[in-house]
């Protein structure tokens, strides 16, 4: 097993400056800055490193438009705004791996020729904001951050940014207008960051995990990245198990590890004792599976064929005994509340959405309500300034193709069928 980013287990605490030292820390950092930027770059290109924050996009294209734009500065963005349900991926890595986080940060300033590094930190995030922020002062300190590091002539700092709560606070322009001191609202696209990010200069903006499996690709060479995982999406990648699991919490496995393996083996399966219903695999935005799918590869490709998505690699598993409808309710709500209010059409849309499975929910609702979706998802579609206007989409029409029973007892008997079973 390759473990290139909780190479510490919680048990262990928050990784200290000497702690990375001694594990190889900033080796990656020496080592580049005897290459030039363009050979990083290539290092990562071939690496086939994907974005961890769910879009999944190649980091080596995304960091090579960046690095060719001649206008200056450019920046680098480490987006740790994590606001989706249930995930805590990012918490680990910014409060258990700070150092590792912070050189794979100044690896991608080198790439891309960014001399200015922000830290975009949920506020709610107060330990992994500290450990990051204590990174930072350890690394000015020792001559990893600041001017002509190493006695180079690469500069580059680092500051940490507090992030709002809000779930559209963690799209990538999102980030860039709250560092800006604007609201944390989407802007539309094109100019992509890449070209035009913060301040209207070339910007590189990727999740905080993406960027901590940077030093070991430097390091190692990107063929020992490549040995794991799939051809399309290789290394390994965390995933959050869910609270209902034996054993919640973050793993680093293999991208391509089976549904099944994360939630009997990793996750030890049900507190419960019950049987699966259900599985979200991407978090609220992805589509239902159902037990006889529990062996697909956790792999965008795979998932895609299936109807779901890999998402940032937050599982929610539903088990037997729970009503479907009651799930995608709540899923609805959310996406409705989060709306940020800057398009009206998302406003529309996911209010629209919220209140026919409302509707359903409280018994009141016909299967005609349930024909409207997917028109109201092929209407919303590449529309808004975000992706959240169809996020609810997948769950919503995946749920009803396959848990019809459980809309058509709402919609028959006016009542949950659990409430029916325990009254």
């Amino acid at each position: 097993m390759v473990h290139m980013v909780l190479t510490r287990g919680p048990e262990a605490g928050a990784q200290t400056f000497d702690d990375y030292i001694a594990e190889g820390g900033y080796q990656a950092l020496k080592k580049a800055l005897a290459q030039t930027p363009a050979q990083v770059l290539d290092a990562v290109t071939a690496s086939g490193l994907r974005g961890r924050g769910g879009a999944g996009f190649p980091c080596g294209l995304k960091w090579s438009l960046t690095a060719k734009e001649e206008a200056t500065p450019k920046y680098v963005v480490a987006n740790g705004g994590e606001d989706e349900p249930g995930s805590l991926k990012d918490h680990a890595v910014m409060e258990r791996s700070p150092h590792r986080l912070l050189e794979g940060v100044i690896l991608a300033a080198y790439a891309v020729g960014a001399s200015e590094a922000i830290m975009y930190i949920n506020s709610e995030c107060e330990e992994g904001i500290a450990q990051v922020e204590g990174a930072i002062a350890a690394a000015t300190s020792a001559g990893y951050l600041g001017e002509r590091i190493l006695g180079s002539s690469f500069s580059i700092s680092a500051r940490v940014h507090h992030a709002s709560q809000e779930y559209v606070a963690g799209e990538d322009t999102s980030a860039l207008e709250s560092i800006e001191g604007r609201a944390a609202k989407p802007r539309e696209k094109p100019p992509f960051p890449t070209t035009a990010g913060l301040y209207g200069k070339p910007t590189v903006v990727n999740n905080v995990e993406t960027f901590a499996y940077v030093p070991s690709i430097v390091l190692n060479g990107p063929e020992l990245f490549r040995s794991v995982g799939t051809e399309d999406n290789p290394g390994t990648m965390l995933f959050t198990l869910p609270p209902n699991l034996n054993r919640p919490g973050v793993v680093e496995l293999p991208v391509g590890t089976s549904l099944r393996e994360l939630i009997e083996v990793h996750g030890g399966g049900l507190a419960s004792g019950r049987a699966v219903k259900a599985v979200l695999p991407g978090g609220p935005s992805s589509g239902f599976l159902k037990p006889v799918d529990l062996d697909v590869a956790m792999d965008r490709k795979a998932l895609q064929e299936r109807g779901s998505t890999l998402g940032c690699g937050v599982l929610r598993v539903i088990e037997e005994g729970q009503c479907i409808v009651e799930i995608v309710d709540e899923i609805a709500q959310f996406f409705a509340r989060e709306s940020c209010g800057q398009c009206p059409t998302c406003m529309m849309a996911t209010g629209t959405l919220s209140r026919i499975i409302g509707q359903i929910q409280k018994g009141s609702g016909a299967q005609a309500l349930l024909d409207q979706i997917p028109k109201l998802g092929a209407f919303a579609k590449g529309k808004g300034f975000c992706s959240l206007i169809t996020m609810p989409i997948p769950p919503l029409t995946s749920a009803i193709a396959l848990f019809p029973e459980d809309f058509a007892y709402h919609i028959e008997h006016h009542v949950c069928p659990m409430d029916a079973v325990s009254s």
